[in-house]
């Protein structure tokens, strides 16, 4: 299937898809099936698609500096060597609130790791957002939020745009990337009710924002300064739900989306709702390298 320079990267059946970033160094993609546990490897090489199964719920993955990468599992962040198939535990949060798992994360300039919270049953505001700092130390960020997403960075270090999806906004904080603060929250962009909620979040080498549209049918560009839409990716899914950009010269975009929730009637109108798409940019748009996670011992 072919439209408009989208097509399908991996055809599956991700209940929920999630969580793509594109690893540089290695030259592959990776995402997460959050309700399956299942982490997800794109090779672009030689076109490989393999998988590991976690269990839990994973929210999110990031390439560190290491071999390794960190994954986010239930309420902990883990770190996975993918070729030893080994796993270990590098913090948790939130103990005392088993109903919360991880959702989506990324790392900032520094190398830390901002991950968000969310209640299972999606029914308030009783997460938070939460920085693993390279000395495994981890310091709560933001609370009160509902179903935690996006998180990217402008190129200059200087702000860092924020989605709780609920809200149907991005904020936008004042970033210090030396110590990792954010301040000055303020709304970037406001996403309108015919246009779904905004979920996963990447920027491009321009400081556009690209949103994953749930229940919209479309990842969108957004300028944060004016918070005007700018082009949409028509999707043949209604729940999209991360996209990134990769290939080596950071111009394929990269989608996931979801089944979660969809009835045998929707589904049957949305036959390829869990699969992998790629849309090819050709060249116009280009995204910027993944930040890593620096742990330092």
């Amino acid at each position: 299937m072919r439209t408009e320079n989208l097509s399908i990267a991996v055809e599956i059946q991700s209940t929920l898809g999630e969580g793509s970033i594109w690893d540089d160094q290695r030259k592959c993609l990776y995402w997460v099936d959050i309700y399956q546990g299942i982490l997800h490897r794109l090779d672009s090489k030689n076109g490989k698609h393999d998988s590991i199964e976690v269990g839990g719920f994973l929210g999110s993955v990031v390439p560190s500096a290491s071999e390794e990468v960190i994954l986010l599992n239930n309420r902990s962040f883990v770190g996975l060597d993918w070729e030893k198939k080994s796993f270990h535990t590098l913090g948790e949060v939130e103990k005392d609130l088993e109903g919360n798992r991880f959702n989506d994360g990324k790392c900032d300039p520094a190398g830390r790791y901002w991950a968000g919270t969310m209640p299972q049953a999606e029914d308030g505001p009783f997460g938070g957002l939460y920085c693993l700092h390279p000395d495994l130390s981890i310091e709560k960020k933001l609370d009160n939020i509902s179903i935690s997403n996006g998180l990217v960075w402008t190129t200059d270090k200087k702000t860092m745009y924020y989605i709780d999806t609920p809200t149907k906004e991005v904020w936008a904080f004042d970033f210090d990337n030396s110590t990792g603060s954010i301040t000055n929250k303020r709304v970037a962009v406001t996403i309108s009710e015919s246009e779904g909620f905004p979920d996963g979040m990447t920027i491009d080498n321009e400081n556009k924002l690209w949103i994953a549209h749930w229940g919209g049918y479309q990842v969108a560009r957004w300028d944060p300064e004016t918070g005007e839409k700018l082009f949409s990716v028509k999707m043949p899914v209604s729940q999209v739900t991360s996209c990134a950009f990769g290939g080596e010269k950071l111009d394929q975009l990269y989608i996931t989306c979801a089944r979660k929730g969809l009835s045998n009637e929707a589904l049957s109108k949305e036959p390829l709702a869990g699969s992998l798409f790629v849309y090819d940019t050709k060249g116009k748009y280009k995204g910027v390298p993944a930040n890593r996670f620096k742990r330092v011992s």
